[in-house]
């Protein structure tokens, strides 16, 4: 008796995570403004200070999926050129074939193959980095700075963050010993990103 008796299981309802209308509105394709953006380094100098430079020009484009963020993508075009540390002789150095060798490989390239949300504002994408004819993997952590319409009535979206790489993993092995021991230039390398991104016009129904 006592199985007739026995209240039916409850079944087991997955609720689905309600979408943030604010996000869900930034869904779209952005174009990164140059003027409003940077892509820098920082690298270790003679073991004693740290050298800032950064590439005055590049392009890319930002896939926004405000419901789902797993389905957001990037796609950045970085001219190796326009590298700039302050130090006219430096930059040539860098250009040259002994680092990055511009003239043969005058992009550095992004793509993105995978977006994922940490929590809250944070956000991490990851996807292939190509430095010369080296193309490895690379997550970078971001943080969401928001999103406003600009005084031309430009919608923008705004993210900074940063990585950390070995620049040896892409070939670049460039260096000298020091009198009193290490090395001229580190191999660890600080990439910083702070992305300002318009979004595209709507199409025509």
């Amino acid at each position: 008796m006592a199985l007739f008796n026995r209240k039916p299981a409850t079944a087991t309802v997955t609720e689905t995570p309600a979408v943030d209308p604010a996000l869900a509105a930034l869904t779209g394709t952005y174009t990164v403004d140059p003027a409003h953006s940077s892509i820098g380094f920082t690298v270790r100098h003679a073991m004693v200070t740290n050298v800032r430079g950064s590439f005055g020009e590049h392009e890319g484009t930002l896939v926004l999926d405000g419901t789902d963020p797993a389905n957001s993508s990037a796609s950045i075009d970085v001219k190796i050129a326009s590298v700039d540390t302050g130090i006219g002789d430096r930059d040539g150095h860098l250009v040259s074939g002994d680092f990055f060798d511009a003239e043969k490989f005058p992009l550095m390239t992004f793509r993105s193959t995978r977006a994922e949300q940490l929590g809250g504002e944070a956000y991490r994408i990851t996807g292939d980095l190509t430095i010369k004819d080296v193309t490895r993997p690379l997550s970078i952590d971001l943080e969401f700075n928001g999103s406003a319409t600009d005084v031309y009535g430009n919608e923008r979206v705004g993210f900074e963050g940063s990585a950390d790489i070995l620049r040896s993993d892409w070939g670049l092995t460039w260096n000298a010993a020091l009198e009193t021991g290490g090395v001229m230039v580190s191999d660890k390398v600080k990439l910083t990103f702070d992305i300002s991104a318009i979004k595209a016009a709507a199409p025509a129904a």
